[in-house]
């Protein structure tokens, strides 16, 4: 590493939680941090999420804590990832806020389902192509997708929940968790194991107590997306409502994918597959299987992997993509990650 600076600050900003890390030139990895979710819109607030986080991951490195506007930069590339940048309008508004701050010499922004991506994907683009390409699944909190051609074109999905028809994701199935045992409960609906085990996992003896407790305030809506793991557990233990939210998601995985695949015209091609979030990476084998097997039903020549390494090694991969390092590079990088996630 020439110089007091970093090559790459990488940042996974999502709903639950914040990744920054700091790599060297040679992909060494220098600091990991790890903070709250970046806030649903974009603005101060966000900055001071990350300004919280920069400062620690500083120290650690051995690097000025005064980068930026009182100091020389962090990083020659900033690369942050970030799931509420949903629409390039947003993207751009974020790429000038961070530039404001100095903390590195160049700014690239994106949303986090292209840090999954990348995560996913090999250190030397697919099929001789000059860029890295394939098509990406995030299933953490919500659900996203997004695909890149060799070509460089790209297919999105806006992600704004169910008003752009979304479906998926641990609050999705939190949420869909509890809706089965409120019915199941008062009658309107079949029965399911999941009636005792969602108000169990609150403590909670019925589902009108969850409800309740979400109506007061008690527990708040997005706590739901921690019934993921009830509802695969249940849906493991055989119970047929739990076994069905599980295919559901699986379904809406592929449809993901499969509609960008159409979109960018690789329906017949190798496309690399990446499917990652907290909720894949979780590893619950028949989601993964479910949706690896109606992948392979759509694009026959697709080859689906499941990235369990966090989001940000993609974020930082794509800062090392970016300033040219060499494949060793993000070799010593990946490597990093995995001791230190380990």
């Amino acid at each position: 590493m020439s110089g007091p600076e970093a090559a790459v600050l990488a940042i996974d900003g999502g709903n639950s939680k914040t990744d920054l890390a700091l790599v060297a030139a040679d992909g060494s990895l220098l600091a990991l941090v790890r903070g709250p979710g970046v806030p649903l819109r974009l603005g101060e607030e966000t900055l001071r999420v990350l300004s919280d986080l920069l400062v620690p991951a500083l120290a650690r490195a051995g690097l000025p804590v005064s980068a930026g506007a009182a100091g020389p930069p962090a990083a020659a590339q900033l690369v942050a990832c970030v799931a509420n940048a949903d629409l390039p309008a947003e993207e751009r508004e974020l790429q000038r806020l961070l530039a404001g701050q100095g903390w590195a010499r160049s700014v690239f922004v994106a949303n986090d389902t292209f840090a999954v991506l990348r995560a996913g994907l090999g250190d030397v683009p697919a099929a001789g192509a000059p860029r890295h390409w394939g098509i990406g699944v995030t299933c953490g909190t919500g659900i996203n997708c997004a695909g890149v051609a060799p070509d460089g074109r790209t297919a999105r999905f806006l992600a704004l929940g169910r008003i752009t028809g979304d479906w998926g994701g641990g609050l999705a199935l939190g949420e869909s968790a509890q809706w089965h045992a409120a019915r199941a409960a008062d009658g309107r609906g079949p029965q399911t194991t999941l009636r005792h085990a969602v108000p169990a996992h609150f403590g909670l003896a019925e589902p009108e107590e969850v409800a309740i407790a979400i109506h007061e305030g008690r527990i708040f809506l997005g706590e739901l997306a921690d019934l993921a793991p009830v509802v695969f557990r249940e849906s493991d233990a055989g119970d047929k409502i739990a076994r069905g939210l599980v295919l559901r998601l699986a379904r809406e995985i592929a449809l993901l994918v499969r509609s960008a695949a159409r979109r960018l015209g690789l329906t017949g091609e190798p496309v690399p597959v990446v499917l990652g979030g907290g909720v894949v990476a979780a590893g619950n084998d028949l989601l993964v299987h479910r949706a690896s097997e109606l992948i392979a039903a759509e694009l026959p020549a697709a080859r689906v992997a499941v990235v369990t390494q966090p989001p940000v090694t993609g974020a930082a991969l794509i800062g090392l993509d970016l300033t040219g390092a060499a494949v060793p590079a993000k070799t010593a990088l990946r490597a990093d990650m995995a001791r230190r996630a380990g």
